[in-house]
């Protein structure tokens, strides 16, 4: 990788951060990512707010706030009718004005896979960017939304999940991390990440190698969807848990835990909560404000001085 030398990009890709953030004022950064996503659910218009709070969630993630979107389609025109389009985009844009943003175009290409995302752009002031390297040994870790979605959704795919199950999991999927990085930038974090694609431990390794630290997760306290258990007992795992499992687990110490135990934590994660870092004080009161706030919070495990592995499981 060829790092940029220009001083104004104050997070690049080095880190494997959320999101890029450039300065453009002395007060002022613009953050900018975007993601694309398959469907996970069978109703349009639910897929499209599901993928629009997945790209989203990455501008809270650094802890900006999204001021602009632009619609990423790829779209199988002899396969579906446009009205299942027309139903996505509509889904993606009630979550882009429940953020906030505006939605300024985008581009549709003919595929034969469907697919939809964002690309975003936020704001932050360049001394308020909270990354996702620079944990603090002592810190607490707080996590914002359970484990799941990903086995959830290859039960939804095999028609073999409960309507109450794939309920809690769209619900989770569909919700923003507005509230949630809202009392973050009250409390202050130390560091930040969303939860999605490498999983709970991928992006926790993430964390730990950036920031030359210990993830310790506590397994009884990690928050795991309703049926998750059972569905993994009937086979409903999806392909990338493994392969996330296969990556991570070399960089994992998880001595006594079952291999079924552990699989929530490799899953991958379709707009997946906040796992944020605090010094003790803040996670007190970022827990506090939450559960004042109605806003979904655990406290999840803590951050260690450097060990063997960049991630325990206790």
């Amino acid at each position: 990788m060829v790092r940029s030398t220009d001083p104004d990009l104050l997070v690049g890709p080095e880190t494997a951060d959320d999101a890029g953030v450039y300065r453009i004022g002395e007060a002022l950064a613009l953050v900018e990512t975007t993601d694309i996503i398959t469907p996970l659910v069978d109703d349009p218009f639910t897929f499209g707010r599901i993928a629009a709070a997945n790209a989203l969630s990455d501008v809270y993630a650094m802890g900006g706030r999204p001021v602009t979107a632009m619609n990423l389609v790829f779209f199988p025109a002899c396969a579906l009718p446009v009205k299942v389009l027309a139903e996505i985009l509509a889904g993606g844009q009630e979550a882009i004005r429940e953020a906030g943003a505006c939605l300024v175009g985008g581009h549709t290409v003919e595929d034969d896979e469907l697919k939809y995302g964002l690309a975003v752009t936020g704001l932050i002031h360049p001394d308020r960017i909270v990354r996702n390297s620079t944990a603090v040994p002592g810190d607490r870790l707080i996590l914002t939304k359970p484990l799941g979605t990903g086995i959830v959704s290859t039960a939804i795919k095999a028609d073999m999940v409960t309507p109450e199950t794939m309920a809690e999991a769209t619900g989770w999927m569909t919700l923003l991390n507005a509230d949630a990085a809202g009392i973050m930038a009250e409390c202050g974090a130390s560091a930040c990440t969303d939860v999605t694609g490498f999983g709970l431990i991928g992006h926790a390794t993430e964390m730990a190698l950036g920031a030359g630290v210990t993830m310790r997760l506590l397994l009884d306290r990690l928050p795991v969807m309703t049926g998750v258990a059972g569905l993994i007992d009937d086979g409903l795992v999806p392909a990338g848990c493994y392969r996330n499992r296969d990556h991570y687990s070399p960089w994992v110490s998880a001595r006594g835990a079952s291999a079924d135990a552990l699989l929530p934590l490799f899953d991958p994660q379709t707009s997946g909560g906040l796992l944020i870092s605090f010094p003790p004080a803040s996670a007190e009161r970022f827990l506090a404000l939450a559960a004042e706030r109605g806003c979904y919070a655990v406290a999840v495990g803590e951050v260690l001085e450097r060990r063997e592995h960049p991630v325990e499981i206790a």
